[in-house]
């Protein structure tokens, strides 16, 4: 919740330093003068011009103005805005490249880890179902995944407390470990998450970083240049709205992609307390069959049998 507000929060700055960029360029092209019409050559010599041993005498030519049209970049595609960018915004984006790099390569192989653990889920969930035993759920079930390692917590505190004749705190001992295992896995499920939350909450502030410099960068050169005509402002606001473009670029996936795998992680949540009360409830069976079957069997030994 907190890095969904800070990224419209972030969304609300960018729409605003956008719509100043748009304001200047505006007022820029309106103050722009346009270019004065070239003076029509002389034919005669002005009143009062001197001679000097029958030679014209004429006045030096004005100096030409500088043609601003040479200082806007000859490219202006997204790779030749990088190229003619200031050392800090390329640094901007490429950061902002390298994040957008991570986010996808988390999605894709956290994707792959959920699907897989989930099928092995409900196919151990399956098993679990039909079985009636704890020995015949460890028989049917792989060694791997999380509730085979759940099972074999549950079948390893049985024979723990075969020494003991109170079911009752077997079954909670039992319960606590399966609760302790289900945590742990929640919590390699959400490995790599962290990244894109944090990802999808800066990424707009960098990207916003970087519009502000482009920006600085254009008033720079206008006092530099000592004009506002647009060839001067152009080139710095347009890598400064492809510094904001590049921090939508990676937050938007960022933010998107971890509301999705919160989503999945929750469900991938539910089937392992699924597949715990299933061993749960194979504990209280096996229990209670133990003792009714073993006639003259103290409890401890019927624990044990269980566990066996």
């Amino acid at each position: 919740m907190t890095s969904r507000v800070s990224f419209f929060a972030a969304l609300r700055r960018i729409g605003a330093v956008v719509i100043f960029a748009g304001v200047f360029l505006c007022a820029v092209s309106a103050q722009t003068p346009p270019p004065a019409a070239p003076a029509p050559e002389a034919s005669h010599a002005a009143p009062g011009q001197e001679h000097a041993g029958g030679t014209e005498m004429t006045a030096p030519a004005p100096e030409e103005s500088p043609d601003l049209g040479s200082l806007l970049p000859k490219d202006l595609s997204p790779w030749g805005m990088f190229l003619t960018a200031h050392i800090v915004v390329k640094a901007v984006m490429i950061g902002l490249a390298f994040a957008s790099l991570v986010t996808w390569t988390v999605a894709f192989a956290k994707a792959l880890e959920l699907i897989a653990a989930k099928r092995q889920l409900r196919r151990a969930l399956g098993v679990l179902a039909q079985v009636s035993s704890l020995a015949e759920a460890r028989e049917q079930l792989s060694e791997r995944g999380s509730l085979a390692a759940a099972l074999a917590a549950a079948m390893a505190e049985l024979r723990l407390s075969s020494d003991t004749i109170d079911k009752a705190g077997v079954k909670e001992r039992v319960a606590s470990r399966l609760e302790r295992i289900e945590a742990r896995t929640s919590r390699l499920m959400t490995r790599g998450t962290g990244v894109l939350a944090t990802i999808g909450a800066i990424a707009p502030f960098v990207g916003l970083f970087g519009t502000v410099w482009g920006i600085m960068n254009s008033f720079i050169n206008i006092s530099k240049q000592h004009t506002t005509n647009l060839a001067v402002v152009a080139p710095g606001i347009a890598e400064a709205l492809l510094a904001t473009a590049l921090g939508l670029f990676a937050a938007i996936p960022a933010v998107v992609i971890y509301n999705m795998f919160s989503r999945s992680i929750a469900s991938h949540r539910a089937l392992c307390a699924d597949g715990t009360a299933e061993i749960l409830r194979l504990v209280s069976r096996d229990l209670d069959r133990a003792e009714s079957e073993g006639t003259g069997m103290s409890r401890s030994n019927a624990i044990l049998s269980v566990a066996e």
